[in-house]
């Protein structure tokens, strides 16, 4: 499961008047030799031997068009990837590299369920980790102009690395959006927060748990993960709850929501926090409380869905029960989606592209739709609204 956007702290802007995405591949790879050597501080003889052989992968573009798995709603999403083997070697993991855990935990505040969830998720334990030459597929995605602001930066951090003999342009392979190792992490993050956490004097995260678990918890301490606090916490709410104070633009301390009658479902909620009521399938599916750490979540991963489900799968192996789903109204497929979201767009809402994903800007767009149409505010599209609109 790849990460769809990592916050990685991006390199200085390009030169002006060098290719930034497009054109002739052979003009491009000039384009970035010339950046790396002016603006980066690589020298040419190292630009010029990572880039030899550097190629475009067409698989790497018909990936990155295909993501069709975030289209899946939360519960079957969640079901999908959670299951009783996941969690049980989860739990394995857990208890084998204990001492490491107990380090994370120590130095940056980051509790073992959640590495545990991403490493799960991403490359199911380190078990796959990803085939792809990863830089042929940094340069193909920063040629590409779909998002090259965030591709090209990590070919510069890539040949940082390579120059420091921690990378190989031939050999080195992970996912097709260039993410390497157990928690797949990009270049830049590895360059920023590779730990050897085994003492080896390497930092190996392809081979080594403990550096892949603590360097993951090391970025999302950079990330702004705050120490020793929850994340999330299903709860329940009553039938006659304000559906217009969820989602994660309403914050309030947990005293009010408690106030208001939520209920937790998993042991009390830690007080004396802000946090917001979530609906990922609006008010008829499950609901979950979500604290400052949640939002540490969406460095990781952009997708809402995977962000959820990556979140309760932490409490999950932390001995959470299986949430509630709930009776949620009926959903929209793909197609369906893409044809609200045109509308959403027609009607002067940001829906951040018309890919069929229930994306953060799609759910706000929802939400002001369905305030305008005196619907129950959830943010959760139906036939119903799409029907109305």
């Amino acid at each position: 499961m790849r990460r769809v956007m990592i916050a990685a702290a991006l390199c200085a802007l390009p030169l002006p008047g060098l290719a930034q995405c497009g054109g002739a591949f052979g003009d491009f790879l000039n384009g970035l030799k010339a950046e790396a050597v002016a603006s980066h501080g690589i020298a040419p003889d190292t630009a010029d031997r990572f880039l030899q052989g550097v190629r475009q992968d067409p698989a790497v573009l018909r990936a990155d068009r295909k993501q069709g798995v975030f289209q899946i709603p939360f519960v079957d999403f969640a079901r999908r990837l959670i299951s009783n083997d996941r969690i049980n070697r989860g739990r394995a993991n857990g208890q084998k590299y204990d001492a490491v855990f107990d380090r994370i935990e120590a130095e940056y505040g980051v509790d073992r369920g959640v590495l545990l969830a991403f490493w799960a998720f991403e490359t199911d334990y380190g078990s796959f980790q990803g085939d792809f030459n990863t830089a042929n597929a940094l340069v193909t995605l920063a040629h590409d102009c779909r998002r090259p602001e965030l591709f090209r930066p990590q070919v510069f951090a890539a040949m940082e690395l390579f120059a420091r003999g921690a990378f190989n342009p031939r050999t080195t392979t992970g996912a097709w959006a260039g993410e390497i190792g157990m928690v797949q992490m990009l270049p830049r993050d590895i360059l920023d927060n590779g730990v050897d956490g085994d003492g080896d004097g390497m930092v190996s995260l392809k081979t080594s748990a403990p550096d892949a678990l603590m360097s993951g918890a090391k970025m999302l301490q950079d990330l702004g993960w705050r120490a020793g606090e929850p994340w999330i916490a299903e709860v329940a709410l009553p039938r006659d709850f304000d559906w217009s104070q969820t989602g994660l633009q309403t914050v309030k301390p947990v005293s009010d929501w408690q106030a208001m009658g939520v209920q937790p479902r998993n042991g009390p909620l830690r007080e004396g926090l802000d946090a917001s009521v979530l609906l990922p399938q609006g008010r008829g599916g499950p609901a979950f409380l979500t604290y400052p750490n949640f939002q540490v979540y969406f460095d990781w991963n952009q997708s809402f869905t995977y962000v959820m489900t990556a979140a309760y799968f932490a409490t999950r192996l932390n001995g959470a029960q299986v949430f509630d789903a709930g009776q949620p109204e009926p959903g929209l497929d793909g197609a369906a989606m893409k044809q609200l979201q045109t509308r959403l767009q027609s009607l002067g809402h940001d829906v951040g592209g018309i890919d069929g994903i229930l994306g953060a800007g799609t759910r706000a767009a929802v939400r002001a739709e369905q305030a305008r149409l005196g619907m129950p505010v959830d943010g959760w599209p139906t036939p119903a609204l799409l029907s109305k609109l």
